[in-house]
């Protein structure tokens, strides 16, 4: 039992470790092309700080650790709504920006519900469903791509400029920490469950979630420490948005991923979680203290629905 437990930590030490040297590799290459930081938080940060849930959830379905795949995608999804950007606008208010209002909240809410039905109708994500994953993946990637050509106007932060084989070691380096680290977070996770008699349902909804979104929560509140806004909620938006598309997409490519009826329930937690986010911001175009803690609270009644249910 605690050589499991050793192997889970293990494997969340390097989850973070590698994202983190993943994701300041690639913004510094990003920074050097003059991408805007929005864009950056949208896509590259938001990509590699999603690598976590990607590879936990990838790994576990070729395991046959079903409820781990769509566990740790929603579960990851809800906490970092709920839990990052709670704590993050506890220590500072966040500016959002006006595209992530009109556009990328709406597009996060819209394909969880896509994925909700996908789940819903068949009791799996088929391959045909991750086609159809991956096609709006591809075309969320063309919106960026509009979006960086025509460039934004917000502030340019204080992300490192490395020469570019730093770069490049860093980005190396990280990936191969994040497949490691995944490997070790599901066969740790895997055994703890069964020992516990806990459900996969339950240990990717909370312990695999909460280690594949130390990332984004390390990324999220340095970033607003630093006053880079962009990348604080664009980084938490746009992973949401690739763990729906990219991860459980090429999950469902590689094997259908089960995805049971209980799921059902935590996907529309997922879905209120855009909404409250987006009612929180609307209005003041940043988020605040008590919309922070709003969602904490918010989580603090969802955990316990877990434990009860």
């Amino acid at each position: 039992m605690l050589l499991q437990a050793g192997v889970l930590i293990v494997g969340f030490v390097f989850l973070v470790k590698g994202a983190d040297w993943f994701v300041e590799g690639s913004a510094s290459i990003a920074k050097r092309l003059g991408i805007p930081q929005l864009i950056i938080g949208l896509t590259i940060v938001a990509m590699g700080t999603s690598m976590p849930e990607a590879a936990v959830s990838i790994t576990a379905a070729l395991k046959q650790n079903a409820g781990i795949t769509i566990g740790n995608v929603v579960g990851s999804n809800i906490m970092n709504v709920f839990i990052i950007l709670g704590v993050t606008a506890l220590i500072t208010n966040v500016t959002v920006q006006k595209s992530t209002l009109k556009y990328e909240m709406p597009f996060m809410m819209a394909i969880t519900v896509v994925m909700l039905i996908c789940g819903m109708t068949g009791g799996t994500v088929t391959f045909a469903e991750g086609v159809v994953l991956w096609a709006l993946f591809i075309a969320y990637l063309g919106y960026l791509f509009v979006m960086a050509k025509k460039g934004t106007d917000e502030e340019d932060g204080d992300t490192p400029i490395h020469p570019v084989w730093k770069c490049l070691l860093l980005m190396v380096v990280g990936g191969i920490l994040v497949v490691k680290g995944s490997d070790f977070a599901v066969s740790g996770a895997s055994e703890i469950a069964r020992y516990f008699g806990m459900s996969e349902r339950f240990i990717g909804l909370t312990i695999v979630a909460l280690g594949t979104s130390l990332p984004e929560l390390v990324t999220s509140v340095t970033a607003a420490r630093r006053g880079n806004a962009g990348i604080a909620i664009g980084n938490i938006v746009g992973s949401n948005i690739f763990n729906i598309l990219f991860v459980i997409g090429t999950t469902a490519l590689i094997c259908p991923v089960p995805f049971e009826s209980k799921f059902g329930i935590d996907t529309l937690i997922a879905i209120l979680a855009g909404v409250v986010l987006w009612a929180g911001t609307v209005k003041h175009k940043e988020l605040r203290r008590p919309c922070g803690i709003a969602m904490m609270l918010c989580y603090a009644g969802y955990f316990t629905y877990l434990c009860m249910a």
